[in-house]
Parts: C-alpha cells; sequence; structure tokens
C-alpha cells in the first residue's frame, strides 16, 4: 500500500540554474525530509495555478512558513514591515478553507499557522517589536531564512493548554526554534493553545471542529522534534482509512511506511 500522501504548499522564485535565470516552485528540503521521515510521501503544491481539485489526491497538507500574509486580508493596512505575495495567498487562503471544509489533515508551519488564523476570520500583529519590544523570535538581522541553521534561529520555551490537542503532542511545555516577525492578534475559527511565556505570543492554535487542524508557529522541520508531522501523518492514515477501519491515534507516535 502506498503512504498517505501529503501536499506542501510552495512558492515561486526566481533562481539561477548555471547561466540561466528562471521562475521555479520553490520549498526547503527539511519539509520534504520531516514528511518522509514521518511515513509520509511529499507532493509540492505550486501557487501558479490555484484550485481545490489538488485536494482530492492529498490524506493530509502542510501550509509551510515564507513571507507575510497580505493585511488587506483581515481589513488592516500594510505595516512598513509587511511583505507580500499575492499570487501565494490567494492559492493558500483557497486551499485552506477547502481543505478545512472537506476535514482534510491539516498543520500550519509560521506562515501556515497565520493563514488558518486569516482563513477563518482572523487577524495578525503585523510587526511583533512594535507589540513585545523586542525581536528575539526572529533571527539576526542579514540571516537569510532559506539558508539558516537551526542556531540562525531564536529560541524559546512554549506552554500549552492542558487537555489540547498541542498538550498531548508535546507535553505541558516544550523549547522551539523562532524565526517571525508577525503573529496570531484574532485565531479566527481557532482555539490559540499555545504561548511563549515570556510574552505571551501565540504560538499553537487548533480547530475544535476538524479532525485534525492544527498550527504552530516555530519550524519543526528544522529540528530532530517531529511530532507534529507524526501526527499528521497518522491523522492521513486515519482520514484516507474511512469511518470504519479507523483507530485513534498515538499521540506523539511516528507511523511506519505503508
Amino acid at each position: 500500500m502506498r503512504r498517505p500522501m501529503i501536499g506542501l504548499t510552495s512558492y515561486a522564485q526566481h533562481v539561477r540554474f548555471g547561466r540561466n535565470d528562471m521562475m521555479a516552485g520553490m520549498l526547503p528540503m527539511t519539509y520534504v525530509k520531516a514528511v518522509h521521515a514521518t511515513g509520509g510521501r511529499a507532493l509540492l503544491i505550486t501557487p501558479d495555478d490555484p484550485g481545490t481539485d489538488v485536494l482530492e489526491c492529498l490524506d493530509g497538507i502542510v501550509f509551510t512558513g515564507g513571507g507575510d500574509v497580505d493585511p488587506a486580508h483581515y481589513g488592516a493596512e500594510p505595516h512598513p514591515e509587511t511583505e507580500v505575495d499575492a499570487v501565494r495567498d490567494a492559492a493558500e487562503l483557497l486551499l485552506m478553507r477547502a481543505a478545512l471544509a472537506a476535514d482534510l489533515p491539516v498543520l500550519g508551519v509560521c506562515r501556515g499557522l497565520q493563514v488558518m488564523a486569516v482563513a477563518t476570520g482572523g487577524a495578525l500583529h503585523q510587526h511583533l517589536p512594535d507589540l513585545i519590544n523586542h525581536d528575539r523570535h526572529r533571527a539576526h538581522a542579514g540571516t537569510d531564512p532559506l539558508a539558516a541553521s537551526a542556531g540562525d534561529y531564536g529560541r524559546h520555551d512554549v506552554v500549552t493548554t492542558p487537555g489540547s490537542l498541542a498538550c498531548d503532542l508535546l507535553g505541558r511545555r516544550t523549547s522551539v526554534n523562532s524565526f517571525h516577525h508577525q503573529a496570531v492578534a484574532d485565531p479566527g475559527e481557532f482555539v490559540a493553545t499555545g504561548w511563549c511565556p515570556d510574552d505571551r505570543v501565540v504560538e499553537v492554535i487548533e480547530h475544535p471542529g476538524r479532525g485534525f487542524a492544527l498550527g504552530v508557529q516555530w519550524h519543526p522541520e528544522r529540528t530532530t522534534d517531529l511530532r507534529v508531522f507524526a501526527a499528521l501523518v497518522q491523522a492521513a492514515l486515519v482520514n484516507r482509512a474511512g469511518p470504519a477501519d479507523r483507530v485513534a491515534p498515538v499521540p506523539g507516535e511516528v507511523p511506519a511506511a505503508v
């Protein structure tokens, strides 16, 4: 039997191959490796031809990290530090709403968590230093986020709500990396279940009305702690099995490839 098929949203970027400059569908391989390491099979979804039909061949989907969501989507004027990608926003907001409506297992990573909130009527803080008076949630100035190693990221603890999916998967307290300058102000249809204890920045959201819809503000794919990816793959296996064959996923268990 095939592994569960996990979609990964990606972005279009000009790159240079040899002497040629061209537009390419881009995503760090750390996402692909995280899906494969936890028993899934990765499928990249580019933003150039938006459509929900791709969801028909998926067992789960990861909304990946990247740039800022256009504040026009939540009725705000852009901050000077906000940088948007209108094409990616359109594609991912469409996919997010359709995936949630279909109850497809969904994991949001960094920007992906923010897309979750905005797609369901929520809003973002556009520039955290204006709110919390420090910039320790992202890497040092000048660091390339696509080339950064884990050591280039901020690091802090996250505390979770007892009884939440986040707590079941990660425990009451966990240490995470950090690379973002925006954060959730209003989670929309989601519920915030994890925070940085130092400044109360939202770090985890989850949807109480869906089988598996979890967003994390950090980048687990750049660490050895892949519990949220493992949980997504397990939920994808359950989703693919159908109601008659479903079994409850074990929090934190890494499923074997099938």
